[in-house]
């Protein structure tokens, strides 16, 4: 037997199955492949497949693979299992401090030189883009190109810094508290309260629940940089490291060896530190379910989040990775009844969801959230342990399980088919979780081959005993959040004996399922015809002008073997509505999405769409109408009827539909008004756009004047005339198959007797808005649980008709350096930020081929309030400086570079070629010739590109913004509104006479608040 073996002796047998299937024939198909002959006691193989994996002689493991996705790049990581619950109670966020001081300064590289280094070479730094810390791991991430030999050397050289080299010193550590201060400032927002607040009860009675990552306000502030560097020489030791390598290598042979020059240097630093064993820290189960009914008026919405607790499963054998699909299983088909649920009448709750959730080493979490109605808590906590209970009583239908399987079966047929074109990335964080939680990387030829052994003999007795571990006395957590308390303790432990005695009673039903037709279009339509064929061969498309008056452009391509991506727009949208019905027919894809806008209740279309890889989505913008998807080529036949029935559709709302969604809005409209953030942006809009209604939030008082028939009309009206329409196609295509399917269901598409929405775009309306003159600076204070503050300037942009693509390209190249110099200034000079964006609109005007463009650049960022108009200045500042100096010549390299490497990796994706055949379109070039305006897209990049120097880049800069910046431009910030008691005591803090007449007017102010409430006595009895 398999299970009486040494599990090394098992490993090396197993392992050459899973190398001799490497070797299979790579065009061998998914359907062909043969499902694995193995017993549920075998061992899965622990050597990782497909990797050169290895240890150096210091003790760090390795892996380094070759991948030609994308082209000329290699993902780089340095994972290493430390984390914050390695902390003492002084050290409180010293791990996540370390993460920071890495990109700081180390012993070869200083001044933010790393991050100067990664911009120069294309590879943006960022927030959470480079690095991450955890309970338990913290991990160093780089994406850099490769196609000059030192790149890869010195980004291995800095990676290497950082396992043996960080410096930590004391003026390091003061330049970057700030920013980590701005970090934690923004956990403590409405979501992070409530995610700190479940992590305390999941984790109680173990030190992760004093161990969150951000660490404690008093330590960011305070620690020294003696105590920082005593952590790191404490663990950060290479047998707690390892540094994955995957890219588009010559060979793996010579990256090995740079592994380990550059690892081996740091062997004299690494030789003085005492090597000290992880220990394990356990996190107690508890049979008294956990229970919190949490206040918090910024909140999203109301809300329940119930967890079970789970010791964490490592996937060795077989029956291990048998268990972790039926686990897969459980939660799909209990989330399709989720969905279900809360697309019924009277629903408990708008949205619901089910996870697997990994939290940490010792455990992991099964995790139910819902939102739901104020003051529906309850219900939604109700229905939730219902669901489970009906399962325990009653399982999982064959149906249904039949319904997960296809959606198993689907996601591995689409991994192995694109087994050869997978990402990079994805390959460095497969080999990571293997380091890091023992995950087997046994190749997607073995897994297909295992899953198809596994998966079908899965019953639906085995899925459904997975609910027997989530019951109230299994270490269950429940919580209730609310923007005001409705609930209490006792009232979720009389719903628990409630379910508990229905399952008891078995007086819980089984599931009622929905009849379910086979097809999305029951009737196929008549195909239409091709009027006009038109092929460009220079970029590889072909045009076609259907019967029924469509324009289809489609280009194959070979980037993803399971991928096609597509996208119709037409002209007209929102401007062209008069003001009295815009609020209307804004909901108009709110409304009909709730019901259903592909000829089938949303809860039945899933059901149709089990197993198939297939998907479609709608827009109404203000000057056009779109609607965009994806699919499997398998499936494209699927995607197009869903294309079809869009247009063929007659959205009718019923009253318990409307009054759903109306309910969902209204809930929604109420949580925005109660975040401060959102009120803030809304403000920002205002003033920007000059208050015109397009840009105005709706409210509840707005919600009542929609009329939900209105609504459905317009909807239905946007996607009624195929000859409006132009779509673009890309992927993996065989014309041979796809045009017929196009003329099937596409061609099939009816013409309305009369146009529909049909317009041209040098006709549209202009939507009404004018950015202000002069200079507008205005503080939005409203009350906040935690103090949180952000700002946003922006400046109006005016771009000429005459080069007016050119313009577009220098907008953008300005754009991006202004947000590398807020980096430089407000984080790296000041230390105040944490991140910034620059960002710019030009979608106001409308797509006219010979008029101006007006829109605006803004300079986001968050920080401490009493920061926030300090910051404002040294922005402003900078801008002036860049637009009376200009910039240097390593900074307008650095963000050639940037677009340039952007632009290299998009050439390599299928989104890319859709957006550029779309925009080709939309071009103002174009007049029938796609490959005019096509060819002009490259044009204009390349003029900019080959003009931009220091001097073009300052010329820009002054020709896109206002000179001076400083008389033109919004600056808005967000910051909390003094409480009753600081603004008497700030009132008080004044002079002797002011102060005696604010407590003479404080003392009036009570008399009349007194005989007001004698008053109500009075008239109350």
């Amino acid at each position: 037997m398999a299970i009486a073996m040494e599990r090394g002796e098992v490993a090396a047998a197993a392992a050459p199955a899973a190398a001799d299937i490497l070797a299979m024939p790579s065009d061998l198909s998914f359907k062909s492949l043969k499902p694995l002959e193995l017993r549920e006691e075998d061992f899965l193989p622990s050597t990782p497949v497909g990797v050169v994996y290895g240890t150096l002689d210091n003790g760090m493991c390795y892996y380094v693979r070759q991948n030609a996705k994308p082209r000329a790049r290699a993902a780089l990581a340095l994972g290493v299992r430390i984390g914050s619950v390695m902390e003492e109670e002084e050290e409180r966020g010293v791990a996540h401090i370390l993460e920071h001081l890495a990109f700081s300064a180390t012993t070869k590289y200083t001044n933010h030189d790393i991050v100067k280094f990664l911009e120069s070479i294309g590879a943006e730094f960022g927030a959470c883009q480079n690095a991450m810390t955890s309970a338990d791991e913290t991990i160093y991430e780089l994406l850099v190109p490769v196609d000059k030999p030192e790149l890869l050397s010195q980004a291995i050289s800095v990676l290497a810094e950082f396992s043996a080299g960080i410096r930590a010193s004391q003026e390091d550590l003061e330049k970057e508290r700030g920013a980590v201060m701005e970090e934690y400032r923004g956990d403590r927002n409405a979501l992070g309260r409530m995610q700190e607040a479940h992590w305390l009860l999941l984790m109680q009675g173990s030190k992760y629940a004093d161990r969150l990552p951000i660490g404690l306000e008093n330590i960011i502030r305070n620690v020294s940089a003696e105590t920082v560097r005593n952590f790191y020489r404490k663990w950060y030791h290479p047998k707690h490291m390892a540094f994955v390598a995957v890219g588009d290598f010559e060979d793996t042979e010579s990256v090995v060896e740079l592994i380990k020059l550059h690892f081996q240097e740091k062997d004299p630093v690494v030789e003085k530190r005492a090597y000290n064993e992880l220990p394990l820290y356990h996190v107690p189960s508890h049979e008294e379910p956990r229970f919190s009914c949490f206040a918090e008026t910024e909140a999203g919405g109301s809300a329940v989040v119930v967890s079970w607790k789970i010791p964490s499963r490592q996937i060795v054998t077989v029956a291990d990775y048998r268990y972790t699909v039926a686990e897969g299983m459980f939660h799909s088909a209990l989330n399709q009844r989720f969905f279900k649920l809360s697309r019924q009448q009277e629903p408990p709750f708008f949205s619901c969801a089910s996870v697997d959730d990994n939290l940490v080493r010792p455990v992991k979490a099964y995790t139910i959230t819902a939102s739901c109605k104020e003051k529906g808590t309850l219900e939604a906590v109700e229905s939730i342990l219902t669901e489970v209970a009906r399962i325990r009583l009653h399982g999982f239908s064959e149906r249904e399980l039949a319904m997960v399987r296809a959606f198993l079966t689907a996601d591995m047929e689409s991994a192995y088919l694109e087994r050869d074109q997978m990402q990079s990335t994805s390959y460095r964080e497969e080999y990571m979780e293997h380091f890091l939680h023992n995950e087997p990387v046994v190749g997607i030829e073995y897994e297909a081959r295992l899953q198809k052994a596994v998966l079908p003999g899965i019953t639906a007795t085995e899925v459904a005993d997975i609910a027997n571990l989530l019951k109230a006395r299994l270490s269950c957590i429940i919580k209730t959040i609310e923007p005001r308390v409705s609930v209490t303790v006792k009232d979720l432990k009389n719903v628990i004996a409630k379910v508990q005695a229905l399952e008891d009673e078995g007086s819980i039903p089984p599931w009622n399922e929905e009849d379910v037709p086979e097809e999305v279009v029951e009737n196929k339509p008549e195909p239409g015809v091709i009027l006009e064929t038109t092929v460009y061969e220079e970029f590889g498309a072909t045009e076609l002008v259907l019967s029924n008056g469509l324009r289809v452009c489609y280009k194959p391509t070979d980037f993803l073997d399971d991928q096609i991506v597509f996208s119709g727009f037409a002209y007209g949208g929102l401007s062209q509505v008069p003001e009295k019905d815009f609020l209307t027919c804004s909901m108009g894809s709110t409304i009909a999405g709730e019901i259903g806008v592909f000829g089938h209740k949303p809860s039945v279309l899933m059901d149709i769409l089990a197993g198939k890889r297939a998907e479609v989505g709608t827009k109404i913008g203000a000057y056009m109408r779109s609607f965009s998807g994806d699919c499997s080529p398998t499936d494209l036949e699927i995607a197009l009827q869903l294309i079809y029935q869009l247009f063929v559709t007659s959205v009718h709302p019923g009253n318990d539909e409307v009054k759903l969604v109306m309910q969902m809005t209204k809930e929604g409209i109420e949580a925005q008004e109660r975040d401060p953030f959102t009120a803030y942006v809304n403000r920002v809009r205002e003033i920007n756009y000059g208050n015109s209604y397009y840009f105005k939030p709706i409210t509840v008082k707005d919600l009542r004047k929609v009329d939900p028939l209105r609504a459905c009309a317009f909807f239905d009206s946007c996607f009624k005339d195929p000859s409006a329409f132009t779509i673009a196609i890309v992927g993996k295509i065989i014309p041979e198959k796809v045009v017929p399917l196009i003329l099937q269901y596409l061609g099939g598409i009816p013409s309305p007797s009369e146009p529909v929405m049909k317009y041209n775009r040098d006709d549209l309306q202009g939507l009404p808005f004018t950015f202000p003159a002069g200079i507008i600076r205005e503080e939005v204070r409203r009350s906040m649980v935690e103090a949180q503050g952000s700002v946003q300037i922006t400046f109006p942009v005016e771009l000429k008709a005459s080069n007016m693509m050119e313009e577009v390209h220098f907008t953008s190249f300005i754009s991006k350096l202004l947000e590398t110099k807020m980096m430089q200034v407000l984080r790296f000079k000041h230390g105040q930020i944490y991140t910034a964006s620059v960002s710019a609109f030009l979608g106001g005007s409308k797509p006219s081929r010979s008029s101006d463009v007006c829109g605006d650049i803004a300079i986001s960022f968050s920080c401490d309030p009493d920061s926030a108009w300090k910051l404002v200045e040294f922005s402003l500042e900078e801008v002036a400086r860049l637009q009376l100096e200009g910039p240097t010549k390593q900074e307008v390299l650095t963000v050639l570079e940037i677009e340039q490497r952007a632009h290299e990796n998009g050439q390599q994706e299928n989104i890319y070629w859709l957006d550029r055949l779309s925009r080709a379109y939309q071009s103002r070039l174009y007049v029938g010739d796609l490959n005019t305006s096509f060819q002009a897209q490259d044009q204009w990049r390349d003029s900019v590109r080959s003009s931009l120097d220091e001097v073009a880049m300052q010329k820009a800069l002054c020709r896109i913004l206002p000179v001076p910046c400083a008389q033109r431009h919004t600056a808005v910030a967000l910051v909390p509104r003094p409480s009753r008691m600081k603004a008497i005591a700030g009132l008080l803090n004044t002079t002797t006479v002011s102060r005696k007449l604010v407590i003479a007017a404080a003392g009036a102010g009570m008399c009349v608040f007194m005989l007001w409430r004698l008053r109500q006595r009075r008239v109350s009895s």
